[in-house]
């Protein structure tokens, strides 16, 4: 059994879908990509359940309904490439957050989360074709060894993709993330984080993300859907 905190918010009253998609990567426990799909809004401070079933991971409320799955995946696109140590500056200074957030206290990206209560990863355009942005693994989301648990891990790499497919224009909500930590993130370091838009059809927007540290290391990396809603039903 596993309760959200409230902590690991995406849009106000449901759950980070990176975060949550970290979770059922964990409880899947493979050292290959997971792949994670969200079937509705991950509820707060509610008991959920866990389901292993030949393959899959599921994570359901306690009415039985199926709030995520995971199973075996792969990636199909090239790893965005690492920015340099301007872009990465460049890409914070230019955060649209800063100026319109539809979701300001996301436990990612949201601007209203402090320090150690939030991660704070702001990525902005730097040019080309992607995002980018400092990533500073603070020591609050420690697990005992000194890394970030898959969970948190797996949110740093959740929103640069959304702000890739530019969160300020579209309203949108993670459905679908592979993802893999390379190496473990090591708390109390900084790492660039970079996104980039691969592709966009109708309501849908395909996305990669990944992490790498100060010498340039792939640590992880991540690829997505996200699916465009109506502002008004996360209002």
């Amino acid at each position: 059994m596993v309760t959200i905190s409230a902590q690991f918010n995406g849009p106000d009253g449901s759950g980070n879908g990176g975060y949550v998609s970290g979770l059922l990567a964990q409880a899947h426990a493979t050292d290959r990509p997971v792949t994670a799909t969200l079937r509705v809004p991950p509820p707060l401070g509610a008991p959920l359940t866990w389901e292993h079933a030949e393959g899959h991971t599921r994570l359901l409320t306690h009415g039985g309904t199926v709030v995520g799955e995971a199973a075996d995946g792969e990636f199909v696109r090239d790893v965005p490439a690492a920015p340099t140590a301007e872009q990465v500056e460049q890409g914070l200074a230019a955060y649209p957050g800063f100026r319109h957030h539809p979701f300001d206290r996301c436990f990612t990206c949201g601007t209203q989360r402090g320090d150690g209560d939030g991660l704070r990863l702001f990525t902005g355009p730097v040019g080309d074709d992607r995002v980018a942005g400092p990533f500073h693994a603070h020591e609050a989301f420690a697990e005992p060894d000194g890394t970030l648990g898959a969970p948190v891990a797996w949110a740093a790499l959740d929103c640069p993709g959304g702000w890739a497919a530019d969160f300020s224009e579209h309203v949108m909500v993670l459905g679908r993330m592979t993802a893999q930590v390379v190496e473990p993130l090591v708390a109390g370091r900084t790492y660039a984080s970079v996104g980039r838009l691969a592709e966009r059809s109708g309501r849908k927007f395909l996305t990669d993300t990944a992490l790498y540290d100060d010498a340039g290391t792939l640590v992880g990396r991540a690829e997505q859907v996200w699916i465009e809603v109506d502002p008004a039903r996360f209002a």
